[in-house]
């Protein structure tokens, strides 16, 4: 039976449910052969790279992923960028369809004055830092100061926050990044302040998050109950209240209310907040902060400012898509009609749709893209695909490869008492693969 050849850009989570869809969608008249191409030596993307490291539960869907690679219809092609080593133009030649999801990995910019100090940094640089992202380990990240600032109120910034503010020791048991515990250690981090623009009622936490805040015991954390207060009363003049804006409402409240132990590590989350300029010698020292309102449910500035004296700043506001040659962003994502770019050249996740949702978003998100791809579907090519269009000698990291640095590292974590030791060198991942 002639089967349709299918490339996805990308191995993390949408990739990977992308790929599921098409397993899923095979029929006695209909099937496909997936090679998933991935940049870097190692899989699962954001799963890997990105959720936090005292988030394990969340790390476990990198089951399912392996078991979408294990079906005899999918192959893994990690350690090739599109861009370098094929191009768009080729990949869509060679396949009947194309699937980027590249997801978004550009950190946005704040946009003001200082932004550009040292140790004012993007969560685009300090999450895949502490995470072990092979490109992102030499990062210069100085906590020798008794502040850190988090712009931003969502789970990235939450996340930020808290790794800066518990007790290094909580991350001993997890598979945080090697190089990045050691200098959590030696960190004189004692007060964290993630500060969003809006109210609490806006913030776009979820309620795990915030339920993870009421866990910490090393850590002190403190909401103002005012801004709590005025947040119920703008909610109750909305009327329909979505369940998840109550749920978080009610976890932030108790938060507020709290009793204080007096611990000396703290992590405050202040609302109504806009950054106006970050002040330094050469360095962070200060950052300034414009007052915010709410009126009739818009956030309006004040004249009202205050400054925060803080040694680091970590913005937390989003990300946005690479762009890649014949392909066109626009406000931070793949031009896109319900996943189609042009031709037979799709998108999915992140790269669709922007930085928004959780994992399991993109579940249902690549079904409906897979829905119209399959809709769309022409006579199968007779092509190669990838296999033609790298150079010989190049070095692919395959599923079996990729098995043997998955078993080394969890071999090493089995020693340590951690779920795996992450290999952050990237030659050393392509040396593991190849052993």
């Amino acid at each position: 039976m002639p089967f349709h050849r299918i490339a996805i850009v990308g191995a993390g989570p949408a990739g990977y449910f992308t790929a599921q869809a098409f397993q899923k969608a095979q029929s006695n008249n209909l099937s496909f052969a997936i090679d998933m191409i991935e940049r870097l030596p190692t899989p699962w993307g954001l799963v890997r790279s990105g959720v936090a490291p005292d988030h394990q539960k969340v790390k476990t869907v990198s089951k399912v992923f392996e078991k979408i690679a294990k079906e005899p219809n999918f192959r893994l092609f990690a350690n090739v960028e599109l861009g370098k080593h094929v191009s768009l133009k080729d990949l869509r030649d060679q396949y009947d369809v194309v699937v980027l999801a590249t997801g978004a990995s550009i950190g946005r910019k704040l946009g003001i004055r200082g932004e550009e100090l040292k140790n004012s940094l993007s969560a685009a640089d300090f999450v895949p830092w502490y995470n072990a992202h092979p490109e992102f380990v030499d990062v210069k990240v100085d906590l020798s100061s008794d502040t850190a600032v988090v712009i931003g109120a969502g789970n990235v910034s939450m996340d930020t926050a808290r790794i800066l503010a518990i007790d290094p020791a909580e991350l001993e048991p997890t598979d945080v990044a090697d190089h990045a515990l050691a200098k959590l250690k030696q960190s004189n981090i004692r007060t964290v302040i993630i500060c969003g623009r809006r109210g609490p009622e806006h913030a776009a936490f979820t309620a795990p998050e915030l339920r993870d805040l009421l866990k910490l015991k090393n850590t002190e954390v403190s909401i103002d109950p005012k801004q709590i207060e005025e947040a119920i009363k703008h909610i109750e003049e909305m009327g329909n209240v979505e369940r998840d804006l109550k749920n978080n409402i009610e976890i932030m409240k108790t938060i507020a209310e709290t009793e204080k132990k007096g611990l000396t590590r703290k992590l405050e989350i202040k609302f109504l907040t806009t950054p106006l300029e970050i002040k330094g010698s050469g360095k962070v020292e200060e950052i300034v902060f414009q007052k915010n309102k709410v009126v009739r449910g818009k956030v309006v500035a004040t004249n009202e400012t205050f400054s925060v004296k803080a040694g680091l700043v970590v913005s937390a506001i989003g990300y946005d898509s690479i762009e890649y040659p014949g392909i066109s962003i626009e406000r931070g994502r793949i031009i896109n009609i319900a996943g189609h770019v042009e031709h037979n050249v799709y998108t999915v996740g992140w790269a669709k749709r922007g930085p928004t949702g959780v994992i399991g978003t993109n579940k249902s998100d690549s079904t409906d893209v897979v829905e119209l791809i399959i809709e769309n579907l022409k006579e199968p090519k007779a092509c190669e695909g990838i296999t033609a269009l790298l150079k010989s000698g190049h070095e692919v990291i395959d599923q079996i490869a990729w098995g043997k640095i998955n078993a080394s590292e969890v071999i090493s974590g089995e020693i340590a008492g951690k779920p795996r030791v992450k290999e952050a060198d990237w030659k050393q991942l392509i040396s593991l693969g190849r052993s």
